[in-house]
């Protein structure tokens, strides 16, 4: 069983700082394990996939890594050559100046794609790191990752004598593809490397891999997690679940901060023939900019659920007569709604959370996806991100 917690995993120190990578609030996060951890990570399949993925994926093929640097307001991505050269002298900087192997730093880097860092400041900024280190502030870890986020985003739960947080940042560019957005786990419990693989990444697959915001697959998605064992072991079914419910928590926070969001879409679709096919069309509807902007405006236009369902051209199984669909409790479809159905409608859809129920009737697999709306705002952030 597992619980929320206050206090934080043992045998983590924090280095957190503002180097000047954009402006004045905190942009660069380096989190140690005292020992050396049991790690995974999942990461973009971008092809435009950045320096730091390439590294990260590269150094956690052992399963095994120390410590964590972020860089935000910066991808460093599509630099070429000299891009992977400050990736790379970045992870050799901080491996001088704390003592721990280069091959078990892990990187990740989020912001602006195009532009080099400002490795003068970096390599000034990073001066005497080694002697700097504090207690973990997994809060003020959570603050330092973030870009066009309004709130830091930090998760907890107690398994045993174990503790887990989980941080993450992201509100656009997301459309998870194997990993998502910039999420980190920390842990003092044990557990092997096999099962800590499989339950991580079955986790992400449930959840991180199961949001959207905008269909837009980042080319800096990483998620990692370190587990130092200082804790002791504990039950594996135990912690599977406290990963999901953190990783969960964080979804739903990364939902509703999303850029230009005012409310939450949660998707589910049961009744399919595989998890595969169920997901397909979850996302379907998740994404369309068409059920978004409805949600939105809180405009009872159900049959836009329906057009994304029927967008879902390969999945040849599904009969439309055998489709129903619900927004909460009213069942919009195939009922005839009368005007008073479509006002509830209307109500349900005006809620910080849209709730909307797809059953296929074909088989008894389900999933569960998350979104959010699409508004004026969306456009006023990312139309002057770069600037």
């Amino acid at each position: 069983m597992s619980s929320i917690i206050s206090s934080t995993p043992q045998g983590f120190s924090a280095f957190i700082t503002n180097l000047g990578i954009r402006d004045k609030t905190d942009d660069f996060v380096f989190i140690k394990s005292s020992v050396p951890c049991v790690a995974d990570g999942v990461f973009t399949q971008s092809l435009f996939a950045g320096p730091s993925v390439t590294i990260s994926r590269n150094n956690l093929k052992d399963s095994q890594a120390q410590a964590i640097v972020v860089i935000s307001k910066n991808a460093n991505v599509a630099n070429g050559s000299v891009g992977i050269a400050d990736a790379q002298e970045v992870v050799q900087l901080v491996a001088a100046e704390t003592g721990i192997a280069a091959h078990n730093i892990v990187i990740a880097s989020t912001g602006v794609i195009g532009r080099r860092y400002p490795i003068e400041k970096i390599r000034a900024g990073l001066l005497g790191l080694g002697k700097n280190l504090t207690d973990a502030d997994f809060h003020a870890a959570a603050r330092g990752i973030m870009t066009t986020d309004t709130v830091p985003k930090l998760a907890t739960r107690q398994i045993g004598n174990a503790k887990l947080v989980g941080i993450a940042k992201g509100v656009g560019m997301i459309e998870p593809n194997m990993a998502t957005l910039l999420t980190f786990f920390f842990t003092d419990a044990a557990i092997s490397p096999n099962s800590l693989r499989a339950i991580f990444r079955s986790t992400i697959d449930k959840t991180f891999n199961c949001l959207s915001v905008d269909t837009d697959t980042s080319t800096s998605d990483s998620a990692v997690i370190l587990a130092n064992g200082l804790a002791g072991e504990v039950s594996e079914a135990d912690f599977g679940s406290a990963l999901q419910e953190v990783a969960q928590e964080l979804v739903l926070k990364i939902a509703r901060d999303a850029e230009g969001a005012t409310k939450i879409i949660q998707v589910t679709v049961d009744s399919a023939i595989n998890y595969a096919q169920a997901k397909t069309v979850a996302k379907a509807i998740v994404n369309s900019p068409l059920v978004k902007t409805a949600v939105y405006g809180a405009d009872p236009n159900w049959g836009r659920v329906a057009m994304a369902i029927g967008k879902c051209e390969n999945e040849q199984q599904i009969n439309p007569e055998q489709v129903v669909i619900s927004f909460d409790n009213v069942k919009v479809y195939p009922n005839s709604l009368t005007n008073q159905n479509l006002e509830q409608l209307r109500q349900i859809m005006s809620k910080d959370k849209v709730n909307i129920h797809v059953s296929l009737n074909i088989g008894k697999a389900s999933a569960t996806v998350w979104g959010c709306d699409l508004s004026e705002g969306y456009i006023e952030i990312n139309g002057k991100y770069s600037t």
